[in-house]
C-alpha cells in the first residue's frame, strides 16, 4: 500500500495506472491518497498492517511511532536532516566545491531531507566560498515548474512557503546577515529566493531546525575538534560532506561525523546498492542496498525431533 503526501498525490496515482496497464493484478499494489491525520493515521494504527516505511518529517515520524504501538508493527523511518557540508582550504577544486555546496542546498528548492543546509568553511577560504555560493544563488532563475528555462520552481504549498519565510524573518530578527536572497520572489505563487545567511550562531532557529527550503547558513572554522563538535551538534544525523584533497583527513572526519551518509568531494550522489538512512532523530533503519531487505523479513527457527 502506497500512501503519498497529500500535497503530491498525482504522481503516485499515475504510477498505479501504469502498473495496471502493465498487467499487475488488481490489489497487489494499492494507492491510498488522503490526509495524514486520516488515511495515514489509519494505516499506521491498523492491526492488519505489520510494517510501515515512512519518509517525511521527524514530527510526523514520532506520531507514527505512537500509532504503531497498538500491534508493535515494524517501522522504518527516513526523517529530517540538518546536514553539515564541510569545505577545507586544501580542496583541490575550489570552484567545484563552491558549485557542489550550492547544489547541496538548492537542489529541489532545498526541499530535500539530506540538503547541505549548514555550510562550514575553513577560515582562509571562507569569504571566497560564501561569495561564490551567494553569486550562484543570485543567478538561479525562478519560475513555473513546466517552463523550460526555469532552474528553481515554487515550494510545494502555502504552508511550506509560510514556514520558510518565517524562518527567514527569524534569522533577520536574531541577527543573521543575508548574502543572497532572503525573501519572497515576485508577488504570486510560493516562490522563495535562494538564500545564503552568515553571521549565524548555534542558538538561532535557522541553524538548529530543519527549514526544508533553499536556505543555507554558513560559518567559518579553524579547529577540527571544535568543527566536529559543531557539525554533530544537532538532533539530526542524515548526511554530511567533506571537501578536501587529503584522503586521510577525509576518512578521519567521516568516521567522527554522526551521519548515515558522508560524501567526500561530492554531494547528493546516490546508488541503489548503498544503504541510506540516518542517525539520531533522522530515523530508524535504512533504505536501499542490501540492508533494506532486512526490514521486510522475519526470522524463524524450526526445531524438529524426528
Amino acid at each position: 500500500m502506497l500512501k503519498p503526501a497529500e500535497q503530491t498525490p498525482l504522481s503516485a496515482l499515475r504510477l498505479g495506472e501504469l502498473l495496471s496497464e502493465a498487467g499487475l493484478p488488481d490489489g497487489v499494489v494499492n494507492i491510498v491518497p488522503g490526509y495524514g491525520e486520516t488515511a495515514g493515521a489509519a494505516l499506521a494504527a491498523h492491526d492488519d498492517v505489520d510494517k510501515v516505511a515512512f519518509t517525511g518529517s521527524t514530527e510526523v515520524g514520532k506520531l507514527i511511532v505512537k500509532a504503531a504501538a497498538g500491534n508493535l508493527k515494524k517501522l522504518t523511518l527516513e526523517l529530517g536532516g540538518k546536514s553539515p557540508n564541510i569545505v577545507y582550504k586544501d580542496v583541490s577544486d575550489l570552484d567545484g566545491a563552491i558549485a557542489g555546496a550550492a547544489n547541496a542546498i538548492f537542489f529541489n528548492h532545498g526541499q530535500c531531507c539530506c540538503a547541505g543546509s549548514r555550510l562550514f568553511v575553513e577560515k582562509e577560504i571562507y569569504a571566497d566560498v560564501v561569495a561564490g555560493v551567494a553569486e550562484i544563488a543570485k543567478k538561479i532563475k525562478l519560475g513555473p515548474g513546466l517552463a523550460t528555462d526555469t532552474e528553481m520552481g515554487p515550494l510545494v504549498s502555502d504552508e511550506q512557503f509560510n514556514r520558510v519565510t518565517g524562518f527567514l524573518e527569524s534569522g533577520r530578527t536574531e541577527g543573521a546577515c543575508t548574502m543572497a536572497g532572503g525573501g519572497r520572489y515576485g508577488n504570486r505563487g510560493y516562490f522563495v529566493q535562494p538564500t545564503v545567511l552568515t553571521e549565524t550562531n548555534a542558538d538561532m532557529k535557522v541553524v538548529r531546525e530543519e527549514i526544508f527550503g533553499p536556505v543555507v547558513v554558513a560559518e567559518s572554522f579553524e579547529d577540527d575538534s571544535k568543527l566536529i563538535k559543531e557539525a554533530n551538534s544537532t538532533t539530526y544525523g542524515l548526511a554530511a560532506a567533506v571537501w578536501t584533497k587529503d584522503v586521510a583527513r577525509a576518512h578521519q572526519v567521516a568516521r567522527q561525523l554522526r551521519a548515515g551518509t558522508v560524501w567526500v568531494n561530492c554531494y547528493n550522489i546516490f546508488d541503489a546498492a548503498l544503504p541510506f538512512g540516518g542517525y539520531k532523530q533522522s530515523g530508524w533503519g535504512r533504505e536501499m542496498g542490501r540492508e533494506v531487505l532486512n526490514n521486510y523479513l522475519e526470522t524463524k527457527a524450526v526445531v524438529a525431533a524426528m
